[in-house]
Order: C-alpha cells, then structure tokens, then sequence
C-alpha cells in the first residue's frame, strides 16, 4: 500500500528525453480514438437493452451542458460559446427529451449512485432551467440518497441562489475552475478570475452545506512560471479545498483551433512543466493531501483518501470515484456512455444531435464494443493508474487466466535493461506490480506498455498530447 511521500524527487534530463513523449490519458481504454461509427445507434439501442436486464444494478449518469459566454483559450472540451439565451433553450428541450427515451429503453433499471453535470458552464443555465432540467431526471431516474452528486462551476457567473438550489437538489459537490491565479496568466488563456471571487464563492457553498468542494488546476499554461505558480497553490491550501486537481495542459493546437494562438515560446518546456507539476506535488503533500491517481490530491478524511487506502478506487468518464457503477449513461451533445460492454459517444454538433433525436434515434455518432482482451487490459491499467498497485493473483482470479503467461511480452519490456524497472518507475514481485514514486510522474507510460493499440499505430498526424 501506497503512503504520502515527501521527499522531492529527482528526473534526470535523460529520463524527461526519454519519456515525455505523446500518449493517452486513459479516460478509457480503449482511448476514444478506436471509436467508430460502426457503433451507431441501433447498436447502442441493443446495449441499453442488456443494460435494461440488470434492473437491480445501480447507474452512473452525466450531462453535458456544453454553453459557455466566452472561450478560455487553453479549453479541450467541447462547447458552445452564445449570449443567445435561445440556442440553449433549444438545446434544453432536446435533452429533455433523450433522457426520457434512454429511461424508457431502461425499463425498470433506474437507481443512480453517480450523478453528474458537466460543460461548458452548467450554471450558464439560469435557475428555472437548472430545476426544469432536474425535474425531468428525477422522474426519469432515482438519484440515491448517498449518490455522488456533483457539478462543475465557473467561480465567474455562478450566483448565490444557484449554489442554494444545488444543494436543494441534492447536490453535495462542486468542481470550481480556478486553473491559475495569476493575471498574467488569466490574460493569455482569457480567463479573468479574482481570487476574491473565488474565495467568496468557495465559503459561500461551505455555509450552504457543500462538504466536499474539489478546485481544478492546470500546469504547463503559457507563461507560467514556478513563483508565480507557488502562489496559486498557497492561495487553495489556504482554502482546504477538499479535493485538488492538477491537469496537464493538453497542448493539441490540431483540435483545439484556439490553441493556435498562443506563442511556442510562451508554453513551458517538458522540464519546466515538470517542475510546475512537482511544486504542486510538494507543496499538497506537504499540507496533509494524498496524491490521488496521477493529477489529483484529496485530504486524509476524504472518500477518495481512504479508497486510495484500501486500493479500491476507480475512474470512469467523470473522473476517479468510489461510486462506480457497472454501467455509465452519458447523455448530451458528445456526451461518452458506458454501457454493457461497451462506449458510445453522442454526436458533437448541435444540428445533427438534433437530428437524430428528430428522426426517432439516440444521437450516437461512434462508439466501440470491448474484446474479452480489451476488458482484460481496460482492468489492469485503471489499477495501475489510480491505484499505483496491480496484484497479479486478482487478475487471474477475476479473468480466469494465467497474468505472466499472458502479459509475457510485458513483462519482458519491463525487465529490459532499458525498462520501467530500470527506469525506477516500477517494482515487480510474482504476485504484484507496484507503481513506485517516480512512475507515478510517468503513469500514462506506465499505462501504454500495456496498451496493445499503441504498437500497430503508425506515426503520422499527430493525436495524444505528451505525458508531461
């Protein structure tokens, strides 16, 4: 079992070379790029119905809210910028109305244990829309009492009164975007954020009753520098959010057109991005935080704490979790499910979303149906990645096979001279791999030496953003 580690650690300009190169991030596995519009909606509508079987079987469900009123230059998300309150009411009834055909294709099956809003800017929606929007999955679906009920909020625009009617809706965490701090910063990536708004929404949720509030930060943003960086990180340890997040800025200037405007030489090194991230390392260690996964840090009392404890903790589209269910229902314009064996991702434009919805269908655009192999692999690197941990023997048991028969080839890499034990990233016994410190910078490596679809892609455009 893994335990908070202190003590600054040390990457030799060699290893940085050597392993910050493009790579997954491993939302899923098989990663989104295998998904194929041979997976359409007739295909989704057979995997809700073996869904539908399991009644009794709990859910997880997400909406996305994809309106924003500006674009933040840095976003990698897929969104909807208007002030034109009318495209969103539009884009409202329409989501009403998949939700109510994927309850009905559902049947019976219908308790949810994690529920959650993401975007865009789920509060760009006014008050009456947010409770409308509730009322329709309520009827739909049973948001359990303990449910992991959680929503993204834009310190920005988020007002008082929602943050009341969240927590009337039963709501119990907030995910509040500060990414960094300081105005230099903000002005390049046009996000102008105070502290001061911040912290005033952040103690405002405290006093509505929100016991968990988790803040997101990004690393490697143009012009970020450690001293500057270091304040940010002193200004959310002084706030005790509960859980922190620290994201790799995923530089993909071939998605994301507005990443073409920033300036190469304003964007941080892979050696400086490093650094960035290892300050954050340091100073959350430090003040008492877990390291959680490979971006995120929680207090000791924490859910996701302890589930790190009894190497128990999972993570699916919505980020990691101790509430995960066997099946996950995505809903909203490119929205990703998880469902009975397979992903299914909606489409990503609001004509066609409409569209199909229009013509009686569920507005999937592509998705993929898992192998037993990819079920198998899927497995093994979600414990390597949040759990730093793999024990050999609950692979087996789980899949019925024999773990160093076949992950031979694996296992043979990394053992190599030049291998990830070597490196100092892993450490093998016969019945476990264990994720060491300095591997834990470089889990997404880790991760890839058992992605079998890496080693068949040929090199060309490029896809994933680098490790570090």
């Amino acid at each position: 079992m893994s335990e908070p580690v202190s003590t600054p650690i040390r990457v030799t300009p060699d290893l940085l070379r050597k392993y910050d190169r493009p790579g997954p991030r491993y939302t899923s596995y098989p990663t989104a790029v295998e998904f194929n519009p041979a997976y359409d909606a007739q295909a989704y509508f057979g995997s809700l119905e073996q869904a539908a079987a399991r009644a009794d079987d709990p859910l997880s469900l997400y909406l996305h809210l994809p309106f924003c009123e500006h674009r933040c230059t840095f976003c990698g998300c897929n969104v909807v910028i208007t002030r034109h309150r009318e495209v969103e009411q539009k884009y409202l009834s329409y989501l009403h109305r998949e939700i109510r055909e994927v309850s009905r294709r559902l049947g019976r099956r219908r308790k949810v244990v994690q529920y959650h809003w993401g975007g865009g800017t789920p509060t760009y929606l006014s008050v009456e829309e947010m409770r409308a929007l509730q009322q329709v999955v309520t009827e739909c679906f049973d948001i359990q009492p303990d449910a992991e009920a959680a929503i993204e909020v834009d310190p920005r625009v988020t007002s008082r009164e929602q943050i009341d009617l969240l927590r009337s809706m039963g709501f119990n965490r907030l995910s509040m975007g500060v990414q960094d701090f300081d105005p230099e910063v903000q002005a390049i990536i046009n996000r102008n954020q105070t502290e001061r708004q911040t912290r005033e929404l952040f103690a405002y949720s405290r006093g509505a009753g929100f016991g968990s509030i988790n803040v997101d930060l990004i690393y490697g943003l143009p012009l970020q520098k450690p001293e500057t960086f270091a304040k940010t990180l002193d200004a959310v340890i002084e706030l005790r959010a509960d859980r922190v997040a620290v994201y790799s800025y995923a530089h993909v200037p071939w998605l994301r057109t507005q990443q073409k405007g920033f300036d190469p030489a304003m964007l941080p090194t892979g050696e400086q991005k490093l650094e960035l991230f290892c300050i954050a390392r340091e100073a959350f260690v430090q003040a008492g935080y877990r390291q959680i996964g490979m971006d995120h840090f929680a207090v000791p009392e924490d859910e996701l704490a302890r589930a790190v404890e009894s190497r128990t903790l999972s993570r699916n589209f919505m980020g990691y979790t101790v509430k995960s269910a066997p099946d996950m229902i995505g809903v909203g314009v490119s929205a990703i499910g998880d469902v009975a064996g397979a992903y299914a991702q909606n489409q990503k434009k609001l004509p066609r979303y409409y569209d199909a919805l229009d013509k009686g269908l569920l507005p999937i655009d592509r998705g993929y149906r898992l192998s037993a192999d990819d079920q198998l692999r899927r497995y093994v690197i979600t414990q390597l990645m949040c759990n730093f941990h793999l024990d050999k023997r609950a692979v087996e048991r789980r899949y019925g096979i024999a773990f160093d028969q076949v992950f031979a080839p694996e296992l043979e890499q990394l053992a190599a001279p030049d291998g990830l034990i070597a490196a100092g990233f892993v450490s093998a016994s016969r019945d476990a791999l264990d994720v060491e410190p300095l591997g834990r910078l470089f889990v997404r490596n880790v991760a890839m030496l058992f992605d079998r679809y890496l080693a068949g892609r040929s090199t060309g455009a490029p896809i994933f953003s680098r490790t570090i």
